[in-house]
């Protein structure tokens, strides 16, 4: 495991219930191992139950996948339910009902990277500055990560590359966007890694 999780202090014989995150995403691959870092310890106090596509990754499949988890599993109100999807070729009226429905509840969230989740990525490793397209952020990935297409080499994902990643997306997401970032280059993924480190 390369994220370090907090120990537990609890009373013997007391149960501590696992704050679950359920996290609906475009992808097959990536998106499931990068957010698979996150549940990797029995110590952890959350678990993470990441529901990837089967090909089928536009923002309305990403909803209905959501959704459909939804009506077979209830949340407990500590439980949270996220979205992550790239703009890419998106348009703003594809994504507008992703964003309806995770303000239509407190534990729901939105979080999207523009033009695309290897944006995310490539803050473990540099700012990105002057990244405008899918293209541009993979070949830079690829410095970092040779070997990406077979998989993200999660052991290049530090405690610390993350918090790296996080405080670049803030700079960028500066003033933070309140619904998705319209601008190439910038992130909201950071505020839901955020809550996964900080539970």
């Amino acid at each position: 495991m390369v994220i370090k999780s907090r120990k537990l202090h609890r009373p013997l014989g007391e149960r501590r219930y696992r704050k679950l995150f359920v996290i609906s995403v475009e992808g097959v691959k990536t998106e499931p191992q990068y957010f698979e870092l996150f549940n990797k310890s029995d110590q952890n106090i959350i678990k993470i139950n990441c529901l990837k596509g089967n090909h089928q990754s536009s923002p309305f499949q990403v909803l209905k996948r959501m959704k459909r988890y939804l009506k077979i599993e209830d949340l407990k109100k500590t439980d949270e339910a996220w979205l992550v999807i790239d703009m890419d070729q998106w348009s703003s009226d594809q994504i507008e009902p992703l964003f309806e429905w995770s303000q239509s509840k407190e534990n729901y969230g939105l979080a999207l990277s523009n033009p695309t989740f290897e944006l995310w990525l490539l803050l473990h490793f540099e700012d990105g500055r002057k990244v405008a397209t899918t293209d541009e952020c993979l070949n830079r990935l690829k410095k970092y990560l040779p070997e990406y297409k077979k998989g993200i080499g999660i052991r290049k994902f530090t405690i610390e590359t993350i918090h790296s990643a996080i405080q670049r997306a803030k700079r960028r997401d500066n003033p933070p966007c309140v619904d998705w970032p319209r601008t190439v280059g910038v992130t909201t993924i950071y505020r839901l890694v955020e809550k996964l480190i900080f539970q």
